[in-house]
């Protein structure tokens, strides 16, 4: 990393493991450059851009030179107090760095609990003796993931993770006595998640429900296909359905010009060669978001509300610049 001149790094995006070039191609496609790679932190010449596919956005990346670990430590600390910090490389001195700073108490959260709002940078060293560090980033998290307190015995499956962390990324959840509908809900991790928040859910799919989930007060199961259905007045429209980007992108269009729902929260599930295409079309729904969760697999996550600008920003500490189109 050291023949990377100083200060020439403007803004970092931290990519999810295995899809480092989705994200690359999504910020080239933007216009912005790649300098290097810092294992999954792509350094960029650029100001920071909203991405879809980053888990983190470093906003204000600072060079800063490291001639001891106290000075790196002291360095830090005279910024802000609460740091993250991003292991890639020189484990042992960056630990001894860690070690001089306040610990940062990244308990799991248990759902439905709003994610942290105290300020937090993130640093990672370069080298021996140079550390990057940003005092302001886009996800409260460290490293982008959050970490919840799960449930082993209840959901069917672990998808409930995803609604989990959507909901909690956008601060919004069901309530008790919203009605909701789940498209494509089998075997039912997403339905079990709605209605242990006391709302009413309609499962839509041809396969039944684990046992116990269509046993929940507030479930009902009405068995055939997501994409046959006309658009219901609900208060959120769920759907983790495999599906087409192309094919989900349209039935999302329908419920949203039918005026059906007020809160929309769907997987966009990427088969083969990412369609970036179709990201762009999903991000340019007025009132949308598209992030990738932590965890989310090579899929991405849209959330939409009837509300407009509830959902078009991300989560930002920092200054950020929107490239979604109009």
């Amino acid at each position: 990393m050291t023949d990377i001149a100083e200060d020439a790094v403007k803004s970092a995006y931290l990519a999810a493991e295995g899809l480092e070039a989705e994200l690359q191609t999504e910020l080239e496609r933007a216009g912005h450059s790649v300098l290097a790679w810092h294992g999954l932190l792509a350094l960029s010449p650029e100001p920071p851009m909203a991405s879809h596919w980053a888990l983190d956005v470093w906003t204000d990346p600072r060079d800063i030179p490291v001639v001891s670990i106290k000075s790196a430590a002291a360095a830090l600390r005279a910024m802000q107090r609460n740091w993250s910090h991003l292991p890639v490389d020189f484990h042992r001195r960056s630990a001894l760095i860690a070690e001089n700073l306040p610990p940062v108490k990244a308990r799991p959260l248990v759902f439905p609990e709003p994610a942290p709002t105290a300020p937090l940078g993130a640093w990672t060293l370069l080298s021996p003796d140079r550390m990057l560090a940003s005092p302001t980033k886009t996800s409260p998290f460290v490293n982008g993931a959050p970490i919840f307190v799960e449930d082993r015995e209840g959901p069917p499956s672990r998808a409930y993770l995803k609604l989990w962390e959507a909901c909690t990324r956008i601060g919004a959840w069901p309530k008790p006595g919203d009605v909701c509908m789940d498209l494509g809900a089998s075997p039912g991790g997403w339905t079990w998640a709605i209605a242990a928040l006391g709302a009413e859910v309609t499962a839509i799919d041809k396969a039944p429900l684990a046992a116990n989930v269509a046993a929940m007060p507030g479930v009902s199961l009405r068995q055939g296909s997501a994409f046959a259905m006309e658009p219901e007045r609900v208060d959120w429209m769920f759907s983790d359905i495999i599906a087409y980007p192309a094919r989900l992108l349209e039935l999302v269009q329908n419920w949203i010009a039918a005026g059906a729902a007020e809160r929309i929260v769907c997987t966009i599930k990427l088969q083969g060669e990412t369609d970036h295409d179709a990201v762009d079309a999903f991000a340019a729904v007025p009132g949308a978001r598209v992030m990738h969760l932590y965890h989310n697999k090579h899929e991405l996550t849209f959330c939409w509300s009837a509300e407009g600008a509830l959902y078009a920003a991300p989560l930002s500490q920092g200054s950020i610049t929107s490239t979604a189109k109009s």
